[in-house]
């Protein structure tokens, strides 16, 4: 038998391995470096509006991502629990992506809408207040103004790391953080144009001031609202 070389000769084995490994890393490897993108772009997912942007740094500056994954698995328990299982495109302008497997607290993915905006201040700032066995320690000082005087610059970082956007929405980002805060700003239109499915409101209903609060129900409330699930069926995705 021809295999009996390979099978008594451990070099010839060896090099017969390291042979079959090249080979089938250049089958799997080699047509990358001819894709522009390995994840398929879904219809509705658009990068972070500069509020939510700032939201998102405050959930990562708190560590929230140490209890709270954002990443559902396409397994019976968790889609009934959760929702629709994460999709490789809603995080493809995350850097860092909030991923995760740790779960001392429920997964967040699909958090937007689930409560209101008065729910997540008051448990933010007293969990136990609305959850009584909840072991959230609480965030009270979130009430504290929102500095967004560097966001512009955090949104050309993005633009440079391959976030889609624009040299206009960089040059317009503290003027769309403050329109998501105003129903009546005039600079809404501008506002929608760029971010669809945009939610524009106080967030944390009480301060006059644009707060930590703001910035980071707005993160929440956007998760899991921006695919339109109702779209999927057994093919598939909508892919645009």
């Amino acid at each position: 038998m021809k295999h009996e070389q390979f099978e008594k000769n451990s070099i010839k084995l060896l090099i017969g391995i390291l042979v079959v490994v090249a080979i089938g890393g250049l089958v799997e490897i080699a047509p990358l470096y001819w894709l522009k993108s390995t994840i398929e772009k879904v219809k509705g997912m658009r990068p972070y509006t500069p509020l939510e942007l700032a939201g998102r740094d405050i959930y990562i500056r708190e560590g929230c991502y140490n209890c709270h994954s954002q990443m559902i698995r396409s397994l019976k328990d968790e889609v009934e629990r959760y929702g629709h299982y994460s999709l490789a495109a809603e995080s493809m302008y995350d850097h860092p992506f909030q991923w995760g497997s740790k779960r001392t607290g429920p997964d967040l993915a699909r958090v937007g809408g689930k409560y209101s905006d008065s729910w997540h201040v008051e448990h933010l700032k007293d969990p136990r207040s609305v959850v009584p066995e909840s072991i959230m320690p609480g965030y009270p000082f979130l009430s504290k103004k929102l500095d967004y005087s560097k966001i512009d610059l955090h949104l050309k970082t993005n633009q440079i790391l391959g976030v889609p956007y624009t040299d206009a929405m960089v040059a317009r980002a503290k003027a769309d953080l403050v329109a998501q805060v105003d129903p009546d700003s005039d600079d809404l239109d501008a506002l929608e144009k760029s971010y669809p499915k945009t939610q524009v409101r106080k967030f944390d209903q009480r301060s006059k001031e644009i707060t930590e609060l703001d910035a980071l129900i707005a993160y929440l409330q956007m998760l899991g609202t921006l695919v339109d699930f109702t779209e999927f069926d057994a093919s598939g995705p909508n892919l645009r």
